[in-house]
């Protein structure tokens, strides 16, 4: 009498990751996330660690949760794995101020961002 295992959300031969509450805006983080679509894994995470951006080292920890999730829940073949879609969301904005000449108050806003990464396992053409 137990509940019915919840459908999978992706297809059989994908696998995805989120990470929450990045502490950079959506604009910002969709650069370092434009620069890996498409992309082979291994290529991507060369490029994630060898990037001057500094949110790109917690891009590189979501693709590898991702690839984690792709060999170990659903026994996906590592070296054929392709990034093929990586998004972005707004979060939280932590409202933040600054007192101003004559009385005013500057207004401060410190975004959040949320990442989605999926891989998907595609068969080489020989």
């Amino acid at each position: 009498m137990s509940k019915d295992k919840n459908p999978r959300r992706v297809a059989d031969n994908e696998a995805m990751a989120k990470t929450r509450m990045l502490r950079t805006s959506p604009q910002k983080l969709n650069l370092v996330a434009a620069m890996i679509r498409g992309k082979k894994v291994e290529k991507a995470l060369t490029d994630l660690t060898f990037s001057k951006k500094r949110i790109a080292g917690d891009v590189k920890k979501c693709l590898q949760s991702a690839i984690a999730n792709a060999e170990n829940n659903h026994n996906l073949d590592v070296d054929e794995l392709v990034v093929a879609e990586a998004w972005v969301g707004k979060n939280l904005i932590m409202k933040r101020g600054r007192p101003r000449a004559r009385g005013r108050f500057g207004k401060i806003v410190k975004p959040f961002s949320e990442l989605t990464i999926t891989v998907r396992q595609v068969e080489e053409q020989a």
